[in-house]
């Protein structure tokens, strides 16, 4: 034991060599059958849930692959006279997507969806950190609110959507009302009603991981945004918006690829020239009887959300690398 001589220099014993070397405790038997199981546990764990994972996944990917190949091999075939497919290898539905009307329909889609995408995120941002941050005890409640309403079946959902945007509708009556519209002003038939529909059916998908990324994020990150860089504003935009890009990502990714293949809000609230490639494939399927074309049509648009995907998953594995450092 270490001692204080007179001049209040703390002295410390020198150990004796000639001691005899002290072995630590031995670990008992019960001790070491204790560590063999948990690290019996902390491999076999892992194994299971791999083993549980298995079933689905193989059930999943098999018919993924088994539906794809069939709709590719379905693109170069042909139809007989009554409209029947026939397998073969015919690269004229191929060539027919360079038609400049499928080429507008394509781009259509694409500004449309990413115009949903850009609308969604305006709209969920608010919502989800409201919910996030300001929140408190009713947390689960407001997420439940807005989430149940879509348990709902989409059609039936547009329907109603429709009806809320259609001329005589309660949102032209109060635009007429406060003088914002006329008699001629439509919503209906036009690329705001398709978009207006877009945003109303997937920006609940925005929502959730917005609101994810907000709970996750340490709040006193905007603590010192706001003293660096003062008002709410310049905080929300140089600290909460990196902060969640993540989040942002996912939730764009999410309305983005459902978007671009929907067909009921352009069926509904579009007209003519507001058709997206979700009505051609639809067309071609069931009332063209062309199902070579949709199919071809159905590739077309599942290389575009491919790309769409590719680039998401590139952001994020920079984004991880960019942790990591």
């Amino acid at each position: 034991m270490a001692h204080i001589d007179h001049t209040g220099t703390e002295v410390r014993p020198v150990p004796d060599p000639a001691a005899p070397h002290v072995p630590p405790p031995a670990r008992t038997g019960k001790q070491e059958r204790s560590g063999a199981t948990t690290r019996t546990r902390a491999r076999t764990q892992p194994r299971l849930w791999t083993w549980l994972l298995l079933p689905g996944t193989l059930w999943m990917t098999t018919f993924l692959v088994a539906s794809l190949l069939l709709v590719a091999t379905l693109a170069l075939g042909t139809t007989d006279p009554l409209g029947n497919p026939r397998f073969g290898l015919n690269f004229a539905n191929l060539t027919a997507l360079a038609d400049p009307a499928y080429r507008t329909v394509l781009l259509r889609s694409l500004g449309y969806a990413l115009i949903t995408c850009l609308i969604s995120l305006a709209v969920a941002y608010p919502v989800a950190y409201a919910i996030a941050l300001r929140g408190g005890r009713f947390k689960n409640l407001l997420i439940a609110a807005i989430v149940v309403p879509f348990f709902a079946n989409y059609l039936v959902r547009m329907y109603g959507w429709s009806v809320v945007l259609s001329d005589e509708g309660p949102l032209l009556r109060a635009l007429r009302a406060i003088g914002l519209a006329d008699d001629d002003t439509k919503i209906l038939q036009t690329g705001v009603g398709v978009i207006a529909g877009l945003v109303y059916g997937f920006v609940v998908f925005m929502i959730i991981p917005l609101y994810a990324a907000m709970e996750r994020m340490d709040t006193s990150l905007i603590e010192a945004g706001r003293d660096l860089y003062g008002g709410p504003l310049r905080t929300f935009l140089f600290v909460t918006v990196p902060a969640t890009r993540q989040g942002a990502a996912a939730g764009c990714v999410l309305v983005f690829l459902p978007a671009m293949g929907d067909f009921v809000s352009a069926q509904l609230m579009g007209g003519p020239d507001q058709i997206m490639i979700g009505n051609l494939i639809q067309d071609k399927f069931f009332q063209g009887q062309n199902w070579p074309l949709g199919s071809a049509l159905t590739m077309l648009l599942m290389a575009v959300l491919f790309l769409g995907m590719l680039g998401y998953l590139r952001r994020t594995r920079k984004d991880e690398a960019e942790a990591v450092r």
